[in-house]
């Protein structure tokens, strides 16, 4: 996705030096998340909406 190059991608501190996270790039109107051991496999695209939707419901689960 040409819009994501360069963005930086962050995960857990929790996850130490371990590759088996989900990452997140947060962009002016959106955030990206994907699996860091295979980057390549795809991202998820949200709209901030959406993104704050998604964090609320696991902070409750």
């Amino acid at each position: 996705m040409r819009d994501l190059i360069g963005v930086t991608w962050r995960k857990s501190s929790y996850s130490g030096t371990e590759s088996n996270c989900v990452e997140l790039a947060v962009t002016a109107d959106r955030t990206a998340i994907r699996d860091s051991k295979a980057p390549e496999a795809g991202t998820l695209l949200l709209t901030s909406r959406a993104s704050a939707a998604l964090l609320s419901a696991l902070r409750r689960a």
